[in-house]
């Protein structure tokens, strides 16, 4: 049985879930995606723990549960003028952290250094942090992908495909990488993709069939319509079956510009779901917006889960 089967579903609906990364980055980040949220402009957003402004995230989430929000695993802390680094208190994390305190920059020195065991510590004090604000975490991801080896080859998913399992969380891997635009993750990994779908299958983990975005930063010579006209052709090639559709928005203000690299480009995702033009594709192309609890209610009614 296919996943949109299991979800009640036909074969050949194309499942879409939207979903807003970076929560908790700053308040601006926040403002805009609590925005998106309510309006159900996009499915659900994960929450950036480690971030400054993560505490604000996961308290209006806990009061707003009828909104989805999960958990924004993070291991890296990319930008120079703001660095965070562990939540976890409680035990070494010095195979987490680069010379100066906070995560490292990139994937590459994380993957190279990081000691699984002080991963799974770290997984699991992001998640107990968000159940201590009172938030029930819909789903889990990976920012900037630092878990899934794409760097190295050094992947960490056994271990937070456990601690997925172990807090009835669906994860954000995609079973199938489909050598075609829009796909996050390089279609040469398309075999590895199979077998660490079968590993999240036989720990109980619901997964995705394909994972979709457009390129993070500005392009050369991008405008909001040509980077609405790319959204479209994205959307009118998805295939039957759950999709998710990664964004980052944000309002762009000086709090923002301060320190994030790619303003602009955050305040085009902002704007992007709520435009007129894309929602009339979303329907004309008879795509079903749908949502992580949907995947986690699965996941746990299979499991049996009663946390």
């Amino acid at each position: 049985m296919s996943l949109a089967e299991a979800l009640g579903y036909g074969e050949k609906d194309r499942l879409l879930i939207v979903n807003a990364d970076d929560y908790g980055l700053c308040h601006s980040v926040n403002a805009g995606i609590q925005q998106l949220l309510l309006e159900g402009a996009v499915s659900s957003a994960t929450i950036m723990m480690p971030c400054g402004w993560a505490r604000e995230a996961a308290l209006w989430s806990a009061q707003n549960p009828q909104v989805d929000v999960g958990v924004h695993f993070t291991f890296t802390s990319e930008w120079d003028n703001y660095r965070w680094g562990p939540v976890h208190r409680h035990g070494s994390t010095a195979s987490l952290v680069a010379p100066d305190g906070y995560f490292p920059n990139g994937c590459a020195d994380f993957e190279q250094q990081a000691d699984p065991a002080q991963v799974r510590e770290e997984l699991v004090a992001q998640i107990e942090m968000a159940l201590a604000a009172g938030m029930n975490p819909s789903h889990a991801d990976n920012h900037m992908g630092s878990l899934y080896g794409l760097a190295t080859g050094r992947n960490f998913l056994p271990v937070v495909l456990d601690v997925c399992a172990s807090y009835g969380l669906p994860f954000r891997l995609p079973r199938y990488l489909p050598d075609e635009d829009g796909q996050v993750a390089p279609p040469e990994l398309s075999e590895k993709a199979k077998q660490l779908a079968q590993l999240a299958d036989s720990m109980g983990v619901v997964i995705l069939d394909y994972l979709v975005g457009l390129p993070f930063g500005l392009q050369d010579g991008e405008t909001y319509d040509s980077f609405k006209g790319s959204m479209k052709q994205l959307l009118a090639g998805l295939r039957p079956g759950v999709t998710e559709l990664i964004i980052h928005p944000s309002l762009v203000t000086e709090e923002l510009r301060a320190f994030h690299g790619q303003p602009l480009k955050r305040g085009m995702e902002f704007d992007l779901f709520r435009d007129d033009e894309i929602k009339q594709t979303v329907k004309q192309e008879g795509i079903r917006l749908i949502r992580w609890s949907e995947l986690q209610k699965l996941q746990r009614g299979r499991a049996g889960y009663s946390k």
